[in-house]
């Protein structure tokens, strides 16, 4: 992959997302510049072109977020500072709203073990000895439902995930899966 063929094609989209979460032209510039050392630094690290485009923007989201650390150890930041408000819509509640379309597609046990262990919080292990399942086979196939879900929402949206395994970020495939 080349750094100036995938900055053509996503520095004013980058450009934008900056501006959304920064007001100042001059830090814009200075974020993208940051961002564009980045890529040209790591790029090669990526393995996989088609998640070039979510990879720069998590770039860009972790630059904000450092940019913003760095100004609140400078000053005491107001609300009119901040890019974000506590009732801005998150990425998990976002894709909240379709969890449940999500569940009812999947088998009907999946789909109970799921809702009863992660919605309601019921342990495994109670859920096991009340189904009389042995706990390790329920351990087994709580992942494996968990598996099938993962790839429902695969099949809708490109998700980029932390280290983790936690959604950072997502965009929506073009030929959108109509589950949620």
């Amino acid at each position: 992959m080349n750094v100036e063929v995938v900055w053509n094609e996503y520095s004013s989209s980058l450009k934008a997302f900056l501006y959304s979460k920064v007001s100042d032209h001059d830090d814009v510039d200075d974020l993208l510049q940051d961002i564009l050392i980045k890529t040209h630094h790591n790029l090669n690290n990526l393995k996989e072109r088609s998640k070039v485009k979510s990879w720069l923007f998590q770039i860009a989201n972790n630059s904000i977020i450092d940019f913003y650390r760095k100004k609140a150890r400078a000053k005491n930041l107001t609300e009119d500072d901040l890019w974000y408000k506590e009732d801005d819509v998150t990425i998990h509640q976002e894709l909240s709203e379709c969890v449940v379309p999500m569940l009812q597609a999947l088998p009907k046990a999946d789909a109970d073990m799921l809702i009863a262990i992660e919605i309601n919080g019921q342990s495994q292990k109670e859920y096991a000895e009340e189904k009389g399942i042995k706990y390790s086979t329920l351990k087994s196939r709580v992942q494996k439902s968990r598996e099938k879900m993962h790839g429902l929402f695969q099949e809708c949206c490109d998700l980029s995930l932390d280290s983790h395994g936690n959604v950072m970020g997502y965009e929506e495939k073009e030929n959108s899966c109509g589950k949620c």
